[in-house]
């Protein structure tokens, strides 16, 4: 199956961002209730200690991502942690949450471009299920960033591009129209768009799909780590985890002692 780079509501500049934010929102939760990152832990840990830091730049963070629950498993071995929350499109009301949860949250309110960190931010820089959101060359861009800043980076995908991921993605709307109550921080407009005026179940599918169908195979991430300038420099480690029912693709690049 090809990758195919359809659109997703959830990129478009003339998406409310509130209906951009329900759906981050969903992700977020479910992803810190089924503990879905469990099985990267050590991967984290890896990439935190081969990079001599205790700070996560974390990119395009939508709503906190399953961060929440990783951070309270990192912390147990690195006590000092702490968590950088960007995006191009900053969720700031998930990410004052996500800080209310845990002191060592930080979080930028400006607009973070993943294809152009600012220097000064400095550590592991990690994505979750972020980096399908970018075409070849930008994926590309990514990367070849992370090594230009001397930065290490791991990056996380939460489905595969296979027949089983797009049909776990059908039922994707039952999940929101189960989880929508329990969802914090509460807002009315999250009830309203979910069950009177169904449109977060709706896009949340449609994304779904098409999420899959752009996610990079291990092969095409391998063919992106090998075309960056400078790439010898750096540990590459590209895999996937059993995580449930599902898999989880992942990306760790450490530059090299």
């Amino acid at each position: 199956m090809g990758r195919t780079h359809l659109f997703e509501f959830e990129d478009q500049r003339w998406f409310p961002s509130f209906l951009r934010n329900y759906g981050t929102d969903f992700l977020q939760f479910l992803s810190n209730r089924t503990k879905m990152y469990k099985p990267i832990l050590p991967i984290l840990e890896k990439g935190l200690k081969k990079s001599g830091t205790n700070q996560i730049i974390d990119l395009g963070s939508g709503g906190g991502g399953g961060l929440i629950w990783l951070n309270s498993e990192l912390k147990t071995v690195f006590p000092h942690l702490k968590i950088i929350l960007t995006d191009f499109y900053p969720n700031l009301p998930a990410f004052k949450f996500t800080k209310m949860k845990a002191s060592n949250f930080e979080y930028l309110k400006e607009s973070v471009d993943a294809r152009n960190v600012p220097m000064e931010l400095k550590g592991l820089r990690t994505q979750f299920l972020s980096f399908h959101h970018f075409k070849p060359e930008d994926a590309k861009l990514i990367l070849q960033n992370a090594i230009d800043s001397n930065s290490s980076i791991a990056i996380f995908e939460a489905q595969e591009r296979s027949l089983p991921s797009i049909v776990a993605m059908l039922f994707s709307p039952l999940s929101v129209f189960f989880t929508t109550p329990f969802i914090r921080p509460f807002k009315v407009g999250r009830i309203i768009f979910t069950y009177l005026l169904p449109i977060v179940p709706l896009f949340v599918l449609w994304d779904g799909i098409v999420s899959a169908l752009r996610t990079y195979s291990l092969k095409e991430m391998n063919e992106l780590v090998e075309s960056l300038n400078g790439t010898g420099n750096y540990d590459w480690e590209i895999d996937k985890v059993k995580s449930g029912p599902s898999v989880i693709l992942y990306l760790l690049g450490t530059k090299r002692e």
